[in-house]
């Protein structure tokens, strides 16, 4: 392909030349690209015929003003209107080669979480990082597949609430079993740095539950203080003492074997969730080239042979 650095446009094609052409990779060389959004009648109707909306349309068109309420209101749990959930399972399901429409929940929807736990392992652990501030992967508005790099602070507020859904099929493998879904705060007091657990416990079989062996676990804990410099600092009457420095998210199974399914993962403080991915479409994504300062959104900290961890979709 031939390369070029100029072209020498002639007067009064600028406005001709840039309607056909659009910028490619941003980030690393600057370049232009044929711009596609002008399509013949021919190439409109063959990519009419791969789409799945028309197929998905139908089905929706099916369902009774009841199941489309409910699917609204599952829709609400992650930030959707009942039509766009129902696009994103149905089209998940069909890529997954499922028939059929799912039945719409409260407690997940399309894509979850999966931690498995398999011989020879029997410990899996994941953490999220979440120092002062960090950068984050956003959709740039108004642009279609456009994202951008963005940096946020997080400064921790009142009021710490921490919650998630789940569906644990977790057997014990070993003295010490257990399932856990913890903050873990870094804090300084008198100089020394300490760190203190804030846990959720998960039960290691909720097959039995009524929503499909879902259910929510959540806590609050309300420890902060403002220092006299703006500092956030823990209340003098708690354990944990002294300045606050960052938290950290982590899923730790150990002494187990089995699967942990998870959806809607959720920390709230400042009116805000902070969590990456709280919906889990991928749980396992990493960042490159132009976004290698975004931390992964779930890294290893424990990942030996037998387990892994990543999102998927399943017919509960």
């Amino acid at each position: 392909m031939a390369k070029t650095s100029y072209i020498d446009l002639p007067l009064g094609l600028e406005e001709q030349f840039l309607a056909g052409v659009k910028t490619g990779d941003r980030f690393r060389f600057a370049k232009l690209v044929r711009k596609t959004t002008l399509y013949s009648v021919k190439k409109k109707k063959a990519l009419s015929a791969r789409s799945i909306l028309p197929a998905i349309s139908v089905l929706w068109s099916g369902l009774s003003p009841a199941e489309k309420t409910a699917w609204t209101n599952a829709g609400v749990q992650c930030g959707l209107s009942g039509w766009r959930l129902f696009v994103k399972d149905t089209s998940a399901r069909i890529e997954n080669d499922l028939s059929g429409v799912a039945t719409p929940s409260l407690l997940h929807q399309a894509w979850v979480g999966k931690l498995k736990v398999e011989a020879p392992a029997s410990e899996l652990k994941v953490v999220q990082i979440h120092p002062r501030s960090y950068w984050v992967y956003r959709k740039v508005e108004g642009k279609k597949g456009m994202y951008e790099p963005v940096l946020i602070t997080e400064d921790l507020a009142l009021d710490f609430k921490v919650s998630l859904n789940y569906r644990a099929e977790l057997v014990a493998d070993g003295a010490a079993p257990s399932a856990k879904f913890y903050a873990r705060f870094w804090h300084s007091y008198q100089g020394a740095d300490r760190y203190s657990d804030f846990v959720i416990t998960l039960d290691l079989d909720t097959t039995a539950e009524p929503d499909d062996g879902w259910k929510k676990a959540e806590a609050t804990i309300s420890l902060f203080g403002v220092g006299p410099f703006g500092d956030t600092i823990f209340a003098a009457e708690s354990e944990l003492l002294g300045y606050y420095i960052r938290y950290d998210l982590y899923f730790h199974l150990k002494d187990l074997t089995g699967n942990l399914f998870i959806d809607n993962v959720k920390v709230v403080h400042s009116s805000q969730n902070w969590v990456r991915d709280t919906y889990c479409d991928d749980i396992n994504k990493s960042f490159t080239h132009a976004f290698y300062q975004i931390p992964k959104r779930w890294a290893v900290v424990t990942l030996p042979s037998g387990a892994s961890y990543e999102s998927i979709y399943k017919d509960f």
